[in-house]
């Protein structure tokens, strides 16, 4: 006798019949309280484009489902746009929200006694947060990412929102008028999708396809094409196999698939989110991992897409050269991946990478005899200014070591202020502190301030370092995640203007020179900051988030 589907708690038997007339004022028959329960996690919302398009998708995801047997049920949950929000107050709530996200799932999961769960996402913290609440339940599952907004058009070049923020800091410098800002502003996003490069959302995407979790070869497909239809209807079909099977996602979420996302991060030049968001997915899957494993897998990894924004390309030309599946494919060709890793489509990754299919004379993805880099592009640094690590992406840039004086900034607000005043200096080193998971709280992305130094030109001759996170559009010489973070009362906060900063990454290290000494007497005279938030739900993550080398989890 086959085992009673979890459902069965609310839909089966004389005493839940208050709950079966609930679910028939939706419409719900007899017939669809007998079938499986599935949800559809829908992560759409109206503000902003990376998931505005998500509405009609789950239309197609409840087809599958529907088709293969199955009753459908779409819910919703939050959405921050970090590139709205982004140097805003606002983008404090943007990694909180990924908490948000997968305690909202649980929550919807848990009460309602699902099967299954397809998660439609999209914007950068949608997408970790719906893998962390699938192994956090461990329902059979996967994920559909709504894929990449199309490049826009501006001076007879591509354009993403990156070089938006990069304008932003040109015309502040005196190279562009307000109306070619505009101009770029009105071209620069011409629809629905997630931002175009290699940033957080698409390294993400890969993250998904790499760990098994989305099927793979569907995340490329960018958003506006005709295919991201069957593609949603396929996902519906293939959780219902998932629940047939009761295939789980820590079934699919182990330290060999982690160490195959990592090796896919590197390999593309992913965002250094990356690091943040695969601690956080561990911690939830109860798998071990540590922050150091990304530097010793990125350094066995060569570079081998031309990817924004240190390249070329955008997502929509890697879906075109061949997607996600055929960066597997040459590292599967290379033994560097575990090739035998279960994927939701119930094929191994190496088998989902045989199939993929090179576009002829494509340029964005290089062979392993021919890497863009010969290492990947994610580096973990420590010293006295990071005794628990930090993390720099060195594929966004020409540099690998940089001293120069401390300049030193307790917002993000105060250090775009200075760039954008023309008050930083070649050779300087930007420190930006009190942006950490607990300081923030909720470490936001400075792209706004790293964005203005390269379009001030300035990208090859500073450094900048933070306890705050970086967006995946950044570029330049720089460190994030900063552990222990000023908050806490790590080295970052006892920085002065002046003391000299050193970040070398062929020796790992990110370090100031002062003396042990110098550093416990300012330990001894530094004094904690009253919290910026002391009710709701800003001061409920500041109490108790973990340090950003843990992931900055909550759980």
């Amino acid at each position: 006798m086959p085992e009673p589907l979890n459902s069965h708690a609310i839909t089966q038997g004389p005493s839940r019949a208050p709950a079966r007339a609930m679910l028939k004022a939706i419409g719900l028959t007899d017939d669809d309280l007998r079938k499986p329960l599935l949800g559809s996690a829908n992560t759409w919302t109206e503000i902003g484009h990376c998931n505005y398009h998500l509405r009609e998708l789950a239309e197609h995801v409840k087809t599958g489902i529907r088709a293969a047997g199955g009753t459908p049920l779409e819910f919703n949950t939050v959405s921050i746009s970090d590139g709205i929000t982004m140097g805003a107050e606002g983008m404090k709530t943007s990694l909180i929200s990924r908490e948000v996200i997968a305690d909202s799932i649980e929550l919807v999961a848990r009460g309602n006694h699902l099967d299954g769960l397809v998660c439609l996402s999209g914007c950068d913290k949608t997408n970790p947060g719906v893998v962390m609440a699938l192994a956090r339940l461990n329902l059979p599952g996967l994920v559909l990412y709504g894929g990449s907004i199309d490049p826009g058009k501006y001076a007879n070049r591509d354009v993403t929102i990156q070089d938006v923020f990069e304008a932003v800091g040109a015309q502040s410098a005196g190279k562009i008028t307000l109306q070619q800002l505009k101009d770029l502003e009105d071209k620069a996003c011409p629809g629905a999708g997630s931002c175009g490069g290699q940033f957080t959302a698409n390294t993400m995407a890969t993250v998904m396809e790499f760990l098994g979790i989305s099927p793979m070869g569907l995340n490329s497909i960018t958003a506006n094409d005709p295919a991201k239809a069957q593609a949603a209807k396929r996902c519906g079909e293939l959780v219902m196999e998932l629940v047939k099977k009761q295939t789980k996602p820590r079934d699919i979420l182990t330290k060999q698939a982690l160490e195959n996302a990592i090796v896919g991060v590197a390999a593309t030049g992913g965002s250094t989110n990356a690091v943040l968001h695969l601690l956080a997915i561990a911690h939830e899957a109860e798998v071990k991992l540590d922050i150091d494993e990304f530097h010793h897998l990125s350094m066995k990894t060569p570079l081998l897409t031309d990817m924004k924004p240190g390249g070329r390309f955008v997502a929509a030309d890697l879906h075109r050269a061949g997607g996600i599946a055929l960066v597997a494919q040459r590292l599967v060709n290379a033994n560097m991946v575990h090739t035998d890793c279960l994927t939701v489509t119930g094929r191994t990754l190496g088998d989902e990478a045989k199939a993929a299919k090179e576009a002829p004379g494509q340029e964005v993805v290089a062979t392993i005899e021919k890497p863009f880099k010969a290492t990947g592009g994610l580096v973990i640094l420590h010293g006295n200014l990071a005794s628990e690590g930090c993390v720099v992406k060195v594929s966004a840039s020409g540099q690998s070591k940089h001293s120069g004086p401390a300049r030193c900034f307790d917002s993000e607000e105060a250090a775009f202020a200075a760039v954008q005043k023309n008050q930083i200096q070649a050779g300087d080193v930007v420190v930006i502190r009190y942006e950490g998971p607990k300081g923030g709280p909720g470490m936001r992305e400075m792209l706004g301030v790293t964005s203005a130094i390269m379009g001030a030109g300035l990208g090859d001759t500073v450094a900048l370092i933070t306890d705050g996170r970086f967006s995946g559009a950044t570029r330049g010489f720089m460190a994030g995640h900063v552990a222990p973070e000023a908050n806490v009362g790590g080295a970052i906060g006892l920085l002065k203007d002046g003391d000299v900063v050193t970040l070398d990454v062929p020796n790992r290290t990110l370090s100031v020179t002062l003396s042990e000494a110098e550093l416990t007497k300012r330990r001894e005279q530094w004094k904690p900051r009253d919290p910026k938030y002391k009710r709701g739900v800003m001061a409920k993550y500041a109490n108790t988030v973990t340090s950003a080398s843990k992931g900055a989890t909550t759980t």
